[in-house]
């Protein structure tokens, strides 16, 4: 059962509250209003100018009635000056235009999309005072936006506050700044949230935390989802042109919109990120996730996929790393020069280079094909660059236009679909009619950019989820679709 604060001190057990306080101040003034009655009929019935001073007297009672109702009206509901401002819930939500325990009694209940909203990803900046962060929550509580999660990062200037809100369905982000910066906010930075983000941070840190340890791999996904838009670059500790790299401390260093951390193969993981600070938690949560890849080392997923071709024979599809270069390499060997060609755009000079870092899992993953005698017969390489993902095909002369291309380029799209990836692009010759047929088969939204016979073809993957089955999981299957072969 609610009861308002206000009800409980107007009544008790049905009958009104009296406080002989109030008693002894009315009575008071009782008294005095009688003295003073006394004195001025004594001075209006023995003076000479009786008739004016009542006139006088009648004129003041008149203003000062109408003064007391005035104030009555505007301050007689105001709290007293050693209010702390705590409300019952019912009165908050009134004051908030929310029904106290269900809908108004004389409205409509409000519909369900707009009861759920939109989730929202809100950092802003506040001044290290008290009542700043009330002053925020106050604005936000007046568009009946609800604070699902905070953060605080304590800075030297201030606090960075990150949010997760659910706001009514036609309050835009605009809207929201507004109104964060009318209460105070700066440097406000918003962006659409989902599902996934109702995870608390601690469980959402120990869950890229599990997935760096599984594969290394996943460190540059780890590290996107962790910092959110952001663009991460991997630079060698020995450039291909030999010479030193960039360097960098031990403990890494965070220099306002940049971080510098070692990368666990040598060399520097730079992550840039232009329209937001980081702040030291972030750079502290970074730093450990490297530090645990560092720890346990180059490592991939274990599992193959056993897959039979249209005229009978069977292949294998696993994950591939460095240790597969020197097969890889064979298989380099058996291509022609014009397989080689349209894959790498011209001629290959030092396979052994290309394929360490192709093949490395700190730079993406990479798929391998064995025909039935344990040869490698075709790669596919799924490569973080930057902010972008890259998918790159081989398959040996003899082995193509049988499908393999085809399965594996829908297994890397797959793999991106599942680490976030908005798009995927191709590099090829404009007249790699295979790799066209391949991205086309896909079923996706492509688009298509050719400069001096280098074809890049985007596919974006947010419009229609490539339906696959997992990279590899141990079981059989068939490549007997229809569509191009390669």
């Amino acid at each position: 059962m609610t009861r308002e604060l206000s009800d409980v001190t107007r009544a008790k057990h049905g009958r009104p509250v009296h406080h002989w306080r109030r008693d002894v101040v009315e009575l008071a003034a009782l008294f005095t209003a009688v003295a003073v009655a006394d004195a001025v009929a004594n001075l209006i019935g023995h003076g000479p100018d009786g008739p004016a001073l009542l006139v006088i007297s009648a004129m003041a009672l008149v203003a000062t009635a109408a003064f007391h109702t005035w104030w009555a009206r505007h301050h007689g509901h105001a709290p007293p000056a050693s209010d702390t401002g705590a409300r019952p819930l019912a009165a908050l939500r009134r004051r908030a235009g929310r029904p106290a325990t269900g809908p108004a009694p004389d409205g409509p209940a409000a519909p369900r999309g707009a009861a759920a909203g939109a989730l929202w990803r809100m950092r802003t900046t506040v001044r290290d005072e008290p009542g700043s962060l009330a002053a925020l929550c106050a604005a936000l509580a007046e568009r009946r936006i609800d604070i699902l999660s905070l953060q605080t990062h304590p800075l030297a200037e201030g606090t960075v506050d990150e949010f997760l809100l659910r706001a009514p369905a036609g309050l835009d982000g605009s809207g929201i700044t507004g109104a964060v910066s009318l209460a105070g906010g700066a440097d406000t930075w918003i962006e659409r949230a989902d599902t996934h983000d109702l995870v608390d941070a601690p469980t959402r840190v120990l869950g890229l935390a599990t997935r760096t340890a599984l594969d290394a791999a996943e460190l540059p996904l780890a590290l996107r989802q962790l910092l959110g838009r952001c663009t991460i670059r991997s630079l060698p500790a020995r450039p291909a042109g030999g010479g030193h790299g960039p360097t960098v401390p031990d403990g890494g260093t965070l220099e306002d919109t940049v971080l510098r951390l070692p990368a666990p193969e040598g060399g520097v993981i730079t992550v840039e990120r232009p329209y937001l600070p980081f702040t030291p938690t972030e750079f502290a949560r970074a730093r450990a996730l490297v530090e645990l890849d560092t720890r346990l080392g180059p490592r991939v997923p274990r599992g193959q996929d056993v897959l039979t071709l249209p005229e009978g024979n069977a292949i294998t599809v696993r994950r591939a790393d460095t240790g597969d270069v020197p097969a890889a390499r064979r298989m380099h060997d058996r291509c022609s020069a014009r397989t080689l060609d349209m894959r790498y755009h011209g001629p290959v000079t030092d396979a052994d280079r290309y394929l360490n870092h192709l093949l490395s899992p700190r730079f993406g993953r990479t798929l391998a094909v064995h025909s039935a005698s344990g040869r490698i017969i075709g790669l596919g390489h799924l490569l973080w660059d930057g902010d972008e993902t890259e998918v790159a095909l081989l398959v040996e002369d003899e082995w193509q236009r049988r499908g393999i291309g085809s399965e594996l380029l829908r297994r890397l799209v797959g793999m991106a679909v599942e680490a976030g990836c908005e798009s995927v692009y191709a590099v090829t010759r404009a007249s790699n009619t295979g790799m066209v047929a391949a991205m086309r088969g896909l079923g996706l939204p492509l688009d298509y950019q050719i400069e001096e016979g280098t074809l890049v073809i985007t596919a974006r993957l947010d419009a229609t989820p490539v339906a696959s089955r997992p990279p590899y999981d141990g079981g059989q299957g068939r490549l007997n679709r229809s569509g191009p072969r390669d």
